[in-house]
């Protein structure tokens, strides 16, 4: 499918958080498609108000489509010298039509205008929608050992159940 030209991307504001467990809830209905991730379908979702702190900080970017509201949003925090992506998120029926795409390059173009140098993530490394669509866009996947803030995510994530993850960075212009 392709992008619907109805479908703008912003920075969150709080009125906004209202709406990201909901969108989470729907994107990760996809994780029940792989029989050892279907769990993840069924974690619980944090709470509107725990959006706030970075809505506020300026680092949430939300995609509005013009018929449906809110219907992707992507998570960062700022460390180091990068925009660290802590989630993105599309809704199941919205997904596929370059969304994410759009959602990165909002926060790209934030990154790069405040002189961070590169986004980061943690992602499944075997998982389609994850790894190969990040290294699609340009991330590339970092020894394990490479970078200590993102072997310590890496770590508390195994630590919580999430098998077979990488770590992925994404060099600015």
């Amino acid at each position: 499918m392709t992008l619907s030209s109805n479908v703008s991307i912003r920075l969150a504001v709080s009125e906004d958080a209202q709406f990201l467990p909901q969108i989470e809830q729907s994107a990760g209905e996809l994780f029940r498609s792989l029989p050892e991730l279907a769990w993840i379908a069924d974690e619980p979702i944090g709470t509107a108000e725990e959006f706030l702190p970075l809505i506020l900080a300026g680092t949430v970017w939300v995609a509005e489509a013009r018929a449906s509201g809110i219907v992707g949003e992507l998570r960062g925090t700022i460390a180091d010298d990068c925009l660290h992506i802590v989630e993105l998120a599309v809704a199941r029926t919205f997904q596929q039509r370059g969304i994410g795409r759009m959602l990165i390059d909002a926060a790209a173009e934030w990154a790069g205008r405040r002189g961070l140098r590169a986004l980061t993530l943690t992602t499944f490394r075997h998982v389609a929608w994850n790894a190969p669509f990040y290294a699609r866009y340009g991330f590339v996947e970092l020894p394990a050992d490479s970078d200590g803030r993102l072997k310590a995510i890496l770590i508390r994530e195994t630590a919580h159940g999430l098998p077979n993850r990488c770590a992925m960075r994404f060099d600015l212009k």
